[in-house]
């Protein structure tokens, strides 16, 4: 290999190796350490994985600190085997996939192994002997795609898990904050009303190298035009009438942090032309004031409204809006994630019961059906302001007869939500045939059996997310799993 391609691949990082042969770990950690790493072995899949979940449950810092951020194991061991190993491992983690990318290699796989590795999240399968060209290129993107998981699960952490969701198109939202908020590049959050456009931005500036820094929201629409510029740049003493001492403006409350620019489409033409000017040269003039001020500013910014639309209209600048939306960020409506009301249900009861000084109340499955039948036209927003008014008005828990009487009533059922939250109809009456004799107990494990495994199959078997549908703890849906005898893939 040459210079320039050792160079190339050389890199930091931790990596487990689990091999029963000594004289693999022998070489992979040769391989491995030329390389920068850091090596720590184990003989057995009972060793690598009594390693890995001692790490796992940690607090978040000790696991950061003892979790490795990759694994290279052998697919055949003493005892239990490497591919039983990954499928703990995926069990422990989301999305049906291992915490940490996990390398399989093999002196005598089978093609049914490598299937079956990568069905269980395997980042890499390859077979022995090994290629050290083939182990460095897959050890170094293994411990690319861990670093950008963990900068993603920091970034959820500081966020303190505002932005609630499992669909996907908020799996997305996510990874694309994770990687805007590394960079310098404005963004552009589009979406309609009460979507939760100001948590995206804070994320965004929790994701960057200025999140010591103040974030400081505007709101354009609520300004009102003659003061908008005041309150952008600022102003000198005696600028305009009431104007009675010198003033900061909030771009320059915002230096060497982030400026979010909410409903940016509600802000005049004159203002826009000034914004536009402290964009391309960094520098501002305070209203009624002569001296340059430079400023070093993050813009964000958000609307509801068409930018585009009104700016082939006239309303809006073209040349800010291209300056504004160098990275664009979509908002869904929540009827688009309807799976997630659950989640967010839950999530706004308890803020809800903290915030007024109440016991944690419970919402029970017939509520949460009714929620997630209805369209949310007001959105995250909505959804808030329903369940604080069922929180305060209801006795105790949250069941159906405390849902506003219009969403009860209102709307057909939602096919996503009714493919989430409600149990098959002809598998219950088959239920109810074939179980009649048993007794209660008996009975009401089998209903439960079939409801989870309904969800299991649902969700791809995702303990994780079936466990989040469920309003469960993960833990708690493996130990009923136990309990019930589901076996994975069971149909």
């Amino acid at each position: 290999m040459s210079d320039a391609t050792a160079s190339e691949a050389a890199f930091t990082g931790t990596i487990l190796v689990v091999d029963d042969e000594k004289n693999i770990r022998r070489t992979l950690r040769m391989v491995l350490e030329g390389e920068g790493a850091t090596v720590t072995e184990a003989e057995t899949g009972e060793q690598a994985l009594a390693l890995l979940e001692r790490a796992l449950a940690g607090e978040p810092d000790d696991r950061a600190r003892s979790l490795p951020n990759a694994v290279i194991m052998d697919v055949l061991l003493g005892g239990m085997t490497g591919i039983e190993v990954l499928e703990r491992l995926s069990a422990l983690g989301e999305d049906g996939r291992p915490p940490l990318p996990v390398i399989m290699i093999s002196g005598h796989a089978s093609v049914a192994d490598a299937v079956r590795a990568t069905r269980l999240g395997a980042f890499d399968f390859f077979e022995k002997p090994l290629s050290r060209d083939r182990v460095i290129v897959s050890v170094r993107n293994a411990l690319r795609q861990s670093k950008a998981e963990r900068e993603l699960r920091d970034l959820r952490q500081r966020v303190h898990g505002e932005i609630i969701g499992t669909a996907e198109p908020m799996r997305e939202l996510m990874r694309m904050v994770a990687k805007v908020g590394r960079t310098k590049a404005r963004v552009l959050i589009t979406g309609e009303s009460g979507t939760g456009k100001e948590l995206v931005a804070r994320a965004i500036h929790e994701a960057s190298d200025r999140h010591d820094h103040a974030f400081v929201k505007v709101n354009c629409a609520a300004i009102p035009r003659e003061l908008i510029e005041s309150e952008l740049f600022g102003h000198e003493r005696g600028a305009f009438t009431g104007a009675t001492g010198q003033k900061k403006g909030l771009f320059e409350v915002a230096d060497q942090g982030t400026l979010f620019l909410d409903e940016i489409g509600d802000m005049d033409l004159d203002a826009q032309a000034k914004v536009l000017r402290v964009l391309q040269s960094g520098e501002l003039t305070r209203v009624g004031g002569h001296t340059p001020i430079q400023v070093d500013v993050r813009v964000l910014a958000a609307t509801h409204r068409n930018l585009q639309e009104m700016a082939a209209a006239g309303e809006f600048r073209e040349d800010l809006f291209f300056r504004l939306a160098v990275v664009p960020i979509r908002m869904p409506p929540l009827r688009e994630r309807l799976v997630d009301v659950p989640l967010l249900a839950r999530h706004f009861i308890a803020q809800a019961c903290e915030e007024n000084g109440l016991a944690r109340k419970e919402i029970s499955p017939e509520a949460l059906a009714t929620l997630a039948r209805h369209d949310w036209p007001g959105n995250v927003r909505e959804l808030r302001n329903v369940i604080e008014r069922m929180v305060v008005l209801s006795d105790g828990d949250l069941e159906l007869d405390d849902v506003p009487p219009e969403l009860r009533s209102g709307g057909g059922a939602s096919e996503e939500a009714d493919g989430e939250l409600a149990f098959d109809d002809e598998r219950f009456g088959r239920l109810l045939r074939e179980k009649s004799e048993l007794p209660l107990k008996a009975f009401r494990e089998a209903v439960e059996r079939a409801f989870i495994l309904q969800r299991l199959r649902e969700h791809d078997w995702n303990v994780s997310r079936t466990a989040e549908v469920l309003g469960i703890e993960r833990t708690h849906l493996h130990r009923k799993l136990k309990l019930l005898g589901i076996q994975r893939g069971e149909h």
